[in-house]
């Protein structure tokens, strides 16, 4: 497991529309590698807005569609849910995930 990798998430909650919903690792990887459960994650949607905060993905990432991460909606998810590998970001694509991830929390 490390930061970049995308993973479809099942939620078992059967009132929820959307049962899968893919994530892309954002902790750092001493976070991974450690005993912690958990680790932070940010969604991917098909709909996107453009917003600076975002980065745009699609099938070279591993994906159906063109979609969006979007960094202002991190969540902690259990890494034993994470065991549905989608794919991975480039070298690229992690150097925009980490300016996006800086503009969605503010940080310099």
């Amino acid at each position: 497991m490390k930061r970049g990798e995308l993973y479809r998430v099942h939620f078992g909650n059967p009132s929820d529309t959307k049962r899968n919903r893919v994530f892309v690792i954002v902790s750092r990887q001493s976070v991974i590698d450690s005993k912690f459960q958990s680790v932070i994650c940010a969604p991917i949607y098909t709909n996107r807005n453009g917003d600076s905060s975002q980065v745009l993905v699609g099938i070279d990432e591993g994906l159906k569609h063109d979609s969006a991460i979007v960094c202002d909606e991190l969540v902690s998810l259990n890494k034993h849910k994470l065991t549905n590998y989608v794919g991975s970001l480039s070298r690229a694509k992690l150097k925009e995930l980490k300016r996006a991830l800086r503009i969605a929390l503010d940080v310099e």
